[in-house]
């Protein structure tokens, strides 16, 4: 080989090895390829071979064909404790919404757009992916791959009353039997389950309650008598109704203050089902746990709920209010004849509890200018500390949850920090780790999703930056994001209205150039409670709004591969007089940090856009700015007047108004 040749050889492979490398480290963080030799599994993927094997082996003695695991727990909450985690341990998936089915043979996944990317990094080669959620999509697989006779189990306790019936309708046609199993197969085989934890329940602070638990408990009996079905007793089965109900919080359900609970309430008696072992002489005395009158809270062990109401379904004359959405099969099924039975959609306790009282509008309001705080911090941080390329994704969301820790009353994190970079931000609900963390740019955009627990509230709050020069199309979407943030927000409509019936407002502008998301526009938020706080918002399955309730308004756009822009802030609904009418609701935005100004193009922004912009500025000004200085955050707040200065400058905002009255005018002189 000549010398030249020698080193071209050398060059090769030298390019070849750095391809190689390049190639490794792209992969370290990418989804698995099962149909590569061998398979490509990320590191983030997990190894489900033996659980399969052992489920699948569970699964022989009660002779059925397909076992379903949903992710969800007995109260069919959206978050739920490490030891009910069913789904993400059998698969590896840790998304907070799919369905997984396992036959002798197969292992599928069910889960929405949101998550899909996630499923393909964190499951290995035993499971398939099916990219639907759709009860129909399931039933459909499983009615392909059973026979006529075949059982499908389940565990009752995991199914609300509408998934049970929605699998049925399906199944039962095509000859397919659901086979109620309530001792869960999942928990046979998970030998390191994690423990209940040790935690005693706790009561919230006096000065942050206006309704005391008698109170509450007189205001929903009157709901039950005011009924004209009846009920003699109302079962409450969501977490967040028997916290709300006596003002207690546990610490069972991570970034939620809940506990294991029950509720049967009667006219004269209140039995609540716990872990009794938790509950404080404190707290008994408290509930008048030892006295037998209508005020008096009877404790009763947790898992004794079945046969408890089971025995008072045995009583004469009794009828148990149920709702629906919250309450589980293993409970539901047990209410019989029909005569026995009232059900709604939602309790009397959650339609109630939708509607915060003074106090607790009041106390939410001071939440949100603390986390501000927190907030600003971050965005202040990163502004300094990206071009210097400090910062990764998993820094800095652990900054801004260092923050919030640091702010009065904190109780922790409202969930886990979505903190996404570039393609990552792409991902409605992606959250970093070591493996997919990556470093901030000056010339990605950014997203930070994020909230905190406080004694006095729960905050959510999304803000979009980008430190560098965005694209024409980065801009352009994330003013279109910002317009239906704000129109939502301005919009005047009647008491009653329901959400999804102004949901469109949010999208309209992207609509106006082809864009849309697909997430949901908005949710209830609660007080010290689930920052996903059902049922308001913007769905069709939502109340109607009302006075006094609290909603998140988001929304978005994403471009796959490439960005993610969202734009959420929490907003109370209250009355405002109109002209001609009072039983008129507007929006007040109570999160308070500015918008990035880079990224608005004031151009396609309206009058009326750009004076509520700077009338919300001023109001992060007026609340926020004297709690940045009673903190000694000097430099943060420079940084907030800086980015919070009016958009209509002085002189030009008479200018901006002669030329909307032109416009007003020219078609009329047209005519």
């Amino acid at each position: 080989m000549t010398f030249s040749g020698w080193i071209l050889a050398v060059c090769l492979v030298a390019l070849e090895g750095e391809r190689h490398a390049a190639h490794a480290e792209e992969g370290a963080g990418s989804e698995r390829n099962c149909s590569s030799v061998p398979p490509y599994l990320p590191p983030t993927a997990v190894n489900t071979t033996l659980r399969l094997r052992q489920l699948r082996a569970a699964m022989k003695p009660h002779n059925i064909s397909a076992y379903i695991i949903p992710g969800t727990d007995a109260h069919l909450s959206e978050y739920i404790a490490p030891r009910d985690a069913r789904l993400a341990w059998m698969s590896g998936f840790s998304g907070s919404a799919g369905t997984a089915v396992v036959t002798q043979d197969k292992a599928v996944l069910w889960t929405d757009s949101r998550y899909w990317v996630q499923a393909e990094r964190q499951m290995d080669c035993n499971w398939e992916l099916e990219r639907d959620v759709s009860i129909t999509s399931i039933t459909n697989w499983l009615i392909k791959e059973t026979k006529e006779g075949d059982e499908v189990g389940f565990d009752p306790f995991l199914f609300s009353v509408d998934t049970f019936a929605a699998y049925n309708t399906k199944l039962a046609p095509a000859k397919r039997i659901l086979t109620s199993i309530p001792d869960n197969l999942v928990d046979e085989i998970w030998s390191e389950r994690p423990p209940l934890p040790p935690d005693s329940l706790t009561r919230l602070p006096d000065e942050f309650i206006e309704r005391t638990w008698q109170n509450k408990v007189d205001q929903i009996r009157g709901q039950m008598m005011d009924n004209p079905y009846k009920p003699t007793a109302l079962l409450l089965s969501a977490l967040d109704e028997t916290a709300w109900l006596f003002n207690l919080r546990g610490n069972d359900i991570p970034f939620n203050p809940f506990f294991y609970s029950y509720t049967l309430l009667t006219f004269d008696k209140i039995w609540l089902f716990v872990h009794t072992e938790r509950v404080t002489e404190e707290l008994k005395e408290y509930l008048n746990s030892s006295c037998d009158t209508l005020h008096c809270v009877q404790l009763l062990n947790y898992d004794s709920v079945r046969e408890q109401l089971m025995k008072y379904l045995e009583e004469p004359s009794i009828r148990v209010w149920v709702g629906t959405e919250y309450t589980n099969q293993a409970l539901y099924e047990l209410i019989t004849p029909e005569e026995k039975l009232l059900q709604s959609t939602y309790s009397p306790v959650l339609t109630i509890k939708a509607i915060k009282d003074d106090t607790e509008q009041k106390i939410l309001r001071e939440a949100h200018i603390r986390d501000a705080v927190a907030v600003m911090q971050l965005l202040h941080h990163l502004e300094r500390a990206v071009p210097e390329g400090t910062e990764t994704e998993l820094t800095a969301a652990e900054f801004v949850n260092e923050c919030r820790s640091k702010q009065k009353y904190s109780r922790g994190q409202s969930f886990d920090t979505i903190s996404a970079s570039g393609p990552n931000a792409a991902l409605a609900h992606y959250s970093p780790s070591k493996e997919t963390a990556r470093q901030l740019r000056v010339d990605e955009m950014y997203l930070v999703d994020s909230g905190g627990q406080y004694l006095d509230g729960t905050t959510d709050i999304t803000r979009t930056v980008h430190w560098g020069k965005p694209t024409a199309l980065q801009k352009d979407a994330f003013t279109r994001v910002l317009k239906g943030n704000i129109e939502i927000s301005r919009t005047i409509f009647p008491a009653g209205t329901k959400g999804v019936n102004i949901e469109m407002l949010g999208r309209r502008a992207l609509w106006e150039v082809g864009l849309n998301y697909g997430h949901g526009t908005g949710h209830g938020v609660g007080n010290y409670f689930g920052v996903h706080e059902w049922p308001v918002g913007f769905q069709s399955n939502n109340i109607p709004f009302q006075e006094g309730m609290f909603t998140s308004i988001e929304p978005g756009y994403y471009k796959e591969n490439d960005f993610g822009i969202r734009i959420e802030d929490v907003a109370l609904s209250r009355s405002i007089k109109t002209e001609h009418g009072n039983n008129f609701l507007t929006f007040e935005t109570v999160s308070l940090v500015p918008y990035d100004r880079k990224l608005i193009n004031t151009t396609i922004l309206s009058l009326e856009q750009l004076v509520w912009l700077d009338s919300y500025y001023q109001v992060i000004r007026d609340k926020v700015g004297p709690e940045l200085k009673s903190q000694g955050l000097t430099e943060v707040y420079d940084w907030m007047i800086e980015n919070t200065e009016p958009f209509i400058k002085d002189g030009a905002s008479a200018v901006v108004a002669s030329m909307s009255l032109l416009l007003l005018l020219l078609p009329m002189a047209l005519l």
